[in-house]
């Protein structure tokens, strides 16, 4: 365990485009230091080694063995599971990037691992800490929306050819590549914050511009267990570029919708009470890894659950992988069977 007034020592687990949110974050933490990168690709670990004036490491391995208190994984997905684990029986802590992993038994593997070691788990589900997100969090939480009716997420996005040249393995289903478990993770997530436990889904999901097995658009409708329903509509593949994406919450008593390419603008905020508590928004600033970074570190010094620990991040995991079963074998998914 890092002395309370030590230096927090940070490796970071891949060195792709993600990978440099992490580096801007941890600069701009207090108390941690990025300490050693390692990718398999030596000439990429070596240019981004260069780049940040940060020694890097020919093996995982190797960087485990450095002394680091906690690793940061942003390797392909099919990887983020086992990485996390090894880093854990190791007693580091793990940050890692969506999605935790590509099955539920690992996405347990690694969440036991941790509490076995006593190792803080946190995923990077960097959305939640928006100040639009906070805000409506607040109003589910408040009661101000009555009683939810229904909510939707959209995600209008594209992803062009180099995002899959760069990358080949998010052509492939089966090592974690699709629309829903790249890009719409992040929406299904923060639909799941505000609506509540769902009981079951029915999904389309299909391969119309894209390279490979992997879906760029989804349709799905999920039965919530309070009653409620909610919508999905997920595509990477919106021509020529990112369109739009949003959330919306309905209820007896309220409406809100977060909207923009990013959903972190409101665009509609209309409640019974009359409040408009959103109008100092604008003058909050979103900090993405960097707040999840600061909650980690706090989490960890204070031992205490992260925002997003394992259980958390889990959920929109288990989400998917129902839609997909759905989407598979034409019919609806009763949740109960995923745990969620």
């Amino acid at each position: 365990m890092v002395s309370k007034l030590g230096l927090f020592k940070v490796g970071l687990a891949g060195c792709g485009q993600v990978a440099h949110k992490h580096v801007m974050a941890l600069r701009q933490l207090p108390g941690a230091i990025l300490s050693g990168v390692y990718d398999p690709d030596l000439d990429r670990a070596e240019t981004f080694s260069r780049r940040y004036n940060i020694p890097y490491f020919t093996s995982y391995q190797d960087l485990l063995a450095s002394g680091i208190d906690a690793v940061a994984i942003c390797s392909p997905s099919w990887l983020h599971a086992s990485m996390g684990i090894e880093a854990a029986e190791k007693g580091i802590h793990v940050v890692v990037e969506k999605p935790m992993a590509l099955t539920l038994e690992e996405a347990d593997n690694l969440i036991a691992a941790c509490e076995d070691n006593k190792v803080v788990l946190t995923v990077v589900l960097q959305n939640r800490f928006k100040p639009a997100v906070k805000l409506l969090r607040s109003a589910v939480e408040a009661g101000r929306f009555g009683k939810l009716s229904h909510g939707s997420a959209i995600v209008r996005w594209n992803r062009n050819r180099e995002y899959y040249l760069n990358n080949p393995w998010r052509e492939r289903k089966e090592l974690g590549g699709g629309a829903l478990i790249n890009q719409a993770i992040h929406n299904l997530d923060l639909l799941l914050w505000m609506m509540g436990s769902p009981s079951s889904v029915f999904a389309y999901t299909a391969n119309r511009v894209s390279p490979g097995s992997a879906e760029d658009l989804a349709v799905g409708i999920i039965r919530f267990k309070n009653g409620a329903l909610g919508t999905i509509e997920v595509s990477s593949s919106i021509y020529p570029r990112n369109l739009e994406e949003s959330l919306a919450i309905f209820g007896e008593k309220g409406t809100a919708v977060l909207s923009g390419t990013t959903a972190s603008t409101i665009k509609t905020w209309i409640f019974e009470d009359g409040l408009r508590d959103d109008l100092g928004l604008k003058d909050q600033e979103f900090k993405g890894h960097l707040e999840v970074y600061q909650d980690f570190l706090r989490a960890v010094r204070r031992g205490e659950k992260p925002f997003v620990d394992g259980r958390e991040g889990r959920k929109s995991l288990a989400l998917i992988l129902a839609l997909h079963e759905s989407a598979l074998t034409k019919r609806e998914v009763v949740l109960s069977e995923w745990e969620v």
